[in-house]
């Protein structure tokens, strides 16, 4: 049997992902004609058709399909390879993290307290979407992605999901001066309230809250993002509707105040990662300590 050619795997695996012929040449930087020619030396190699064409586009076959599950499989142990061999090379390793960009700067700042400033560790951290960040952990570009909704295993991924912290969701608001204490359930629909958006866990825990309770709050604004959250709680004078970590330092502060704890609702912080070939001790200290 013919040793697999990786360079065509490799081309094979650019088309796949592009789904289309001109692109995936445009992006490899080689003619269209060469790079259908390695396509149908692979094909011939492996003895099964891999696309079929659709109008412009280029769907796969079934064994197009299995063909690009092992392609990924492939170059993501070369990736780990080689970033895991260079990075034992390096006095100061390296630890690669990606985090949703609806997560609290706060809460990411406190998990990374212990290794700030340390000349061992070299810190990496990207921002972006769920689904983006978890192809890039796929592909051993990341070491660890951190969210606030758990992820699932599936047919091409096998994910480690772990608990890192669970933080009840509370109102704060500006320092409540000569006032009785705010009574939940008085009070709720009496306050101009700043919530996260509707794609956000915290707001549908609250709805069905309300729901429950018989409330119906006057939403100000919804906002996806933490930072803007936390900037809006901080200078509009509103309530918001927030976990305690994104508020902390204006809490220590005076700058706001702690209305009431709603135990009902909980915001949850997950670490997702992949099994790994070689352990890394940086990787492994972060996670020990939660």
């Amino acid at each position: 049997m013919r040793r697999l050619n990786f360079h065509h795997l490799h081309y094979f695996w650019a088309v796949a992902k592009e789904g289309n012929l001109t692109r995936a040449a445009q992006s490899l930087h080689v003619a269209q004609s060469a790079l259908s020619s390695q396509i149908r030396a692979l094909e011939d190699q492996l003895g099964y058709a891999l696309f079929i064409r659709s109008g412009r586009n280029l769907l796969l076959t079934e064994a197009g399909r299995l063909a690009l599950d092992y392609a990924e499989s492939i170059f993501a142990l070369g990736n780990e390879l080689q970033m895991t061999l260079q990075g034992a090379q390096q006095a100061n390793q390296p630890l690669r993290i990606g985090a949703v960009a609806t997560l609290s700067r706060n809460f990411q700042e406190n998990l990374l307290r212990p290794f700030l400033g340390r000349r061992d560790v070299r810190i990496t951290l990207e921002s972006g979407s769920l689904g983006e960040l978890l192809e890039r952990l796929a592909l051993h570009k990341l070491d660890i992605v951190l969210s606030n909704t758990p992820v699932s295993s599936d047919a091409q991924r096998s994910w480690r999901c772990r608990l890192l912290d669970r933080q009840s969701v509370c109102l704060v608001g500006p320092p409540r001066i000569d006032q009785p204490p705010f009574d939940l359930l008085r009070d709720l629909n009496q306050v101009r309230l700043i919530v996260p958006g509707r794609s956000s866990d915290i707001r549908s825990q609250f709805e069905l809250f309300c729901d429950s309770q018989g409330l119906n709050p006057m939403i100000c604004a919804e906002v996806d993002d933490m930072a803007m959250l936390r900037l809006l709680a901080r200078d509009s004078g509103d309530v918001a509707l927030l976990p305690a970590v994104v508020v902390q330092d204006e809490l220590q502060a005076g700058v706001l105040q702690l209305y009431a704890q709603i135990p009902e609702i909980a915001e949850q912080f997950f670490a997702v990662t992949q099994q790994r070939h070689f352990n890394l001790g940086i990787l492994d200290e972060l996670l020990s300590a939660h």
